[in-house]
């Protein structure tokens, strides 16, 4: 892609055992048995989705992130089932700094099968080949083991640990910050 990503159409791609694409009504379902799970949900700002209208209204804001050009989620189908097993995206989409944070998810019966490291990668290329993006930031919960493992695995750096960062689920919680930049990144290499 030489043009810059323009917002106007969500883009769809097809990866080797999934397919990321944009939210659509029918996923409000999946979505809400993905968030309805505490071992998915253990390391999110959010407690376990207790509705199917609190998953229409996290896809509500899928949209929304869009339209405003601040971000966009994939939902993460699998290709055998044809079902949303996950979801990955941009948020804080900084267009003055070329910078944005990346954030995904996974159905816990699809841990450890490298799918997220194909869709992280897919998702990184796009967002320095397209969004013109400089620097993709993480931020995870320090006790995010798993998810710290995919994040050096694709590249990022580790540059601290943000001391009681956020207030979630009624605690204080530490939150380490990980960064790609667009010179380190080289789809060929993963």
């Amino acid at each position: 892609m030489n043009a810059e990503y323009k917002f106007d159409e969500f883009p769809r791609f097809e990866l080797e055992r999934v397919i990321l694409r944009r939210a659509e009504e029918t996923d409000s379902e999946d979505l809400y048995k993905l968030y309805s799970d505490e071992d998915v949900v253990r390391y999110m700002p959010f407690s376990p989705f207790a509705s199917i209208q609190e998953a229409k209204d996290e896809m509500g804001w899928y949209t929304r992130i869009f339209a405003e050009r601040s971000g966009m989620r994939w939902m993460i189908e699998d290709k055998q089932s044809g079902r949303v097993i996950g979801t990955c995206g941009f948020l804080e989409n900084e267009k003055d700094h070329n910078r944005a944070e990346i954030g995904y998810d996974l159905a816990t019966g699809f841990w450890g099968r490298g799918i997220m490291a194909e869709v992280i990668n897919r998702v990184l290329e796009f967002g320095f080949a397209a969004l013109k993006l400089n620097r993709i930031e993480a931020k995870v919960e320090p006790d995010n083991l798993a998810s710290a493992r995919l994040l050096d695995k694709l590249g990022f750096v580790k540059e601290g640990v943000l001391r009681q960062h956020e207030f979630e689920k009624g605690r204080y919680v530490d939150i380490a910050v990980y960064s790609i930049l667009s010179r380190e990144y080289s789809p060929a290499g993963r």
